[in-house]
This record gives C-alpha cells, sequence and structure tokens, in this order.
C-alpha cells in the first residue's frame, strides 16, 4: 500500500505544477470580437468592439427591432451577469425563426463573442448557462395526425 499512496502524492504533485491553460482572446484587425448564436430556426451573426453600448440589429436599433421589453431583456442578460453593461458596440445580423428565437439567438452569440473577447468571462457565462445551445427546437408533424401529437377528431358514427 506504501507504493500506492507514494504514487497518489506523486501524481497529485505533478498536476498541482501544471499551469492552468489561459485562453488568448480572439479579436480581429478592428478590436472586434465575433460569434455566431443559434435558437431554434433563428442564427444570429454577432460582433462586439468597446463603445458606448449601442447596439443595431439587421441595421435597426435594438428597441425598434425587438419592441418588446422581454426581447431586449432577454438580450441584455449577458452583459448584466458579467457587468459589462454600456461598455461595448454590438452589431447583430440575424435570420430564421421568430422574434422569441431570434432574440434567444442574439442572447446565445453575445455571449459567445464576451467569451472570446475577454475569456476570464467564460465561468460567469458558463454558471448562468447562456454559452450551451439550446436544442430545444419545433417537433415534426407526423402523418395521420392532425399536428405533431394531436389526432383528428374521434366520431363514434
Amino acid at each position: 500500500m506504501a507504493g500506492l499512496e507514494d504514487l497518489k502524492k506523486e501524481m497529485v504533485a505533478t498536476v498541482a505544477a501544471e499551469p492552468a491553460v489561459v485562453r488568448e482572446p480572439k479579436k480581429d484587425k478592428f478590436g472586434r470580437a465575433y460569434a455566431t448564436g443559434r435558437r431554434k430556426d433563428a442564427s444570429a451573426r454577432v460582433w462586439i468592439k468597446m463603445g458606448s453600448g449601442k447596439m443595431t440589429v439587421n441595421g435597426v436599433d435594438v428597441e425598434k427591432y425587438f419592441s418588446r421589453p422581454v426581447l431586449r431583456m432577454i438580450i441584455n442578460q449577458p452583459f448584466e451577469v458579467t457587468n459589462r453593461v454600456g461598455q461595448f458596440d454590438v452589431t447583430v445580423t440575424v435570420s430564421g425563426g421568430g422574434l422569441s428565437g431570434q432574440a434567444g439567438a442574439v442572447r446565445h452569440g453575445v455571449s459567445r463573442c464576451l467569451d472570446n473577447f475577454e475569456p476570464e468571462l467564460h465561468t460567469a457565462l458558463k454558471k448562468a448557462g447562456f454559452l450551451t445551445r439550446d436544442p430545444r427546437v419545433v417537433e415534426r408533424k407526423k402523418y395521420g395526425k392532425a399536428k405533431a401529437r394531436r389526432s383528428y377528431q374521434f366520431s363514434k358514427r
């Protein structure tokens, strides 16, 4: 048993001696970070850079594009979790799906962008669940059914 204890101590010492992997920020020559976010059928291409907090979606102001306050709240969640509200200019191109799916796609893209821009924010974003793509999509319609699961009305006679 003494040999096993020595081996355990040796392994712990080598693991402790290895430095933690430090990720480098991924930015282009203009100082922007890019990421793609997806939710349901929507895809969002997101660019962020340091700025005054201006956000445009498909060339339109975010208040005009996402007029419901709930959708804007969803989009701003990554900034609130990381305490970066109003520090980044965000440019988004989003397509596919409805407004709710698009807002989720933008949130996913913004989270991944922040992770690329400042890798030390990874833990906070991961803990909040913003880096994980939501896999839920609409169930397909089956033959012999009115919708995905709903049957046609049954008639005895």
